[in-house]
């Protein structure tokens, strides 16, 4: 075998383990965007968790192919960017602002979520959507309300009954 030919093959196995280790990759189309704009994203994915990455299509899709997913075949046409989140909304939500920062300039394709394909729609739906971890910090803090209440009602229930105790023992005291 070919140097070259090795040289791919461990590629198509970096991708795969990037693909694996992310909880999300989106697909973008970049055109006419200048050095510096890439650099900007690529600076605006590291700083919101994501990584932004080009690779070539061909790769990509032995990658995707040799994980039992065919969806991305017709995505992976044309200059195509990759963006490997570590939750499932933050690289779609920092692709859809490059989208409306760079109009006409990056356009989403796609995107690779819970071991599925999302088409465009669903990765405009999933950059609208809060990440779990807000999620959870809102069901735990919708959980926790009617425990305070119940703990500040047993407080002021207390309280009540140590001052009417209180007011017993006053008037006993001066009879």
């Amino acid at each position: 075998m070919s140097a070259n030919f090795e040289a791919k093959k461990g590629i198509v196995e970096e991708i795969t383990n990037k693909i694996k280790a992310s909880k999300s990759v989106v697909l973008v189309e970049y055109t006419k965007l200048t050095v510096l704009e890439v650099s900007e994203l690529r600076n605006k994915c590291k700083e919101s968790g994501c990584e932004y990455k080009v690779y070539k299509n061909n790769l990509v899709r032995k990658a995707f192919n040799d994980m039992g997913h065919t969806e991305f075949d017709k995505d992976l046409v044309g200059p195509t960017a990759f963006a490997f989140g570590t939750d499932e909304t933050g690289a779609a939500k920092m692709m859809a602002q490059a989208a409306k920062t760079y109009a006409d300039k990056v356009i989403v394709k796609s995107a690779f979520v819970d071991d599925g394909y999302v088409d465009e729609k669903g990765v405009a739906t999933l950059a609208t959507m809060p990440s779990k971890e807000e999620l959870v910090a809102k069901m735990l803090g919708s959980m926790q309300a009617p425990i305070s209440n119940f703990a500040g009602v047993l407080n002021n229930l207390m309280s009540g009954i140590v001052r009417v105790l209180d007011g017993i023992a006053k008037s006993k005291a001066e009879a």
